[in-house]
């Protein structure tokens, strides 16, 4: 394997050619009212839920029952070329079970050759009629790539050049997770890459921590690390009714008739949440999180980072004096977030 890495010179060559073109949360935060819930598990110590015929296919459960698979990783278009890194639009395909799309994303390739450790990127929420292919985290990818990592920027299904997402109301991004898992996959696989397979990790930012969160739980021992930066709750509830119910659009028509309110139905939405599976994850967590976010409110980074510590995961919440976005602190925590993944991986 590590032979056919140095193939990568050429194949990068043959790709430009035809291119042309840590202090405690502020006392003044409220406390978390959301429950800290004991992660169920199995003998075996990972996470289950009593069985069920079939299982809900929007669920936690069915997530972790699913064949995952990612392939066919095919560098595009140079987007950017500098002298510490080479950009690329890419494609793979994300497989579930017998359903397989094809997902876009923007891989940042590191000068040199190689083999890199590489972090996978899951972007916010950026409603998908105006995304662009790679939005949302290129100042992360940038600087990882600069730094000597690959990033992968994965666009999601239904965003840029990605498939349509088959459902895209009511399943509650749950696809997100899998395109996640697929990308690492098809890295792996991808021989043109000089990825140092056994160097991996997730990061994922507002909506994409939620996404990375349910990632980890389907897909344990996948990568060596993950780090979530001001991440949505892992409880399902308190993000519909924060960011989708008072919106009142046709989106939260439809995931209410699919599935009720949190309050009428608390044992779906339990079951589709990321925090009572926390016990399935094997990998540690760095958690990122504004003392002043007012998007994804700074209870919710102590609540995960509660219900880790309380499922056994090794976790770490680091807050900054900055809001949703990180502004004057991103650098900061971009080194923060970077000493963790070379310790880890």
């Amino acid at each position: 394997m590590r032979c056919t890495r140095r193939l990568f010179a050429v194949a990068l060559t043959a790709v430009l050619l035809t291119a042309c073109t840590p202090a405690a949360p502020p006392g003044t935060t409220p406390p978390d009212t959301s429950p800290v819930l004991p992660a169920p598990s199995s003998p075996t110590g990972t996470a289950s839920v009593a069985p069920t015929t079939p299982l809900d296919p929007v669920s936690m459960a069915a997530l972790q029952a699913t064949s995952h698979r990612g392939s066919r990783l095919r560098l595009g278009a140079v987007r950017e070329s500098t002298a510490a890194y080479t950009s690329f639009d890419v494609t793979y395909r994300s497989t579930s079970g017998r359903r397989s799309l094809v997902i876009s994303g923007v891989l940042n390739i590191p000068t040199g050759p190689g083999p890199f450790p590489a972090v996978v990127l899951a972007h916010g929420y950026i409603d998908p009629a105006v995304y662009a292919s790679g939005q949302g985290m290129t100042r992360e990818r940038t600087v990882l790539a600069s730094r000597g990592y690959i990033a992968l920027h994965v666009d999601y299904r239904g965003h840029a050049g990605s498939s349509d997402d088959p459902r895209p109301a009511r399943d509650l991004r749950l696809g997100y997770s899998a395109d996640v898992i697929a990308a690492v996959k098809a890295l792996r696989a991808a021989r043109a890459v000089p990825l140092d397979d056994d160097r991996v990790a997730l990061m994922g930012r507002s909506m994409g921590g939620g996404v990375v969160m349910k990632a980890l739980i389907a897909a344990p021992g996948l990568v060596r690390a993950a780090s979530l930066w001001a991440s949505v709750s892992s409880l399902e509830g308190e993000n519909f009714n924060h960011f989708v119910r008072r919106d009142g659009d046709s989106r939260a028509a439809a995931i209410v008739e699919a599935h009720g309110l949190p309050e009428d139905q608390p044992a779906f939405w339990q079951a589709v949440s990321a925090r009572p599976y926390l016990s399935a994850i094997t990998e540690p967590v760095l958690i990122v999180h504004g003392r002043f976010d007012d998007t994804c409110p700074p209870r919710w980074a102590r609540a995960t980072q509660d219900a880790m510590r309380l499922a056994g995961v090794d976790s770490t919440l680091e807050w900054y004096d900055d809001g949703h976005a990180f502004g004057p602190a991103f650098t900061a925590a971009m080194d923060r977030t970077i000493r963790y993944f070379d310790s880890q991986l």
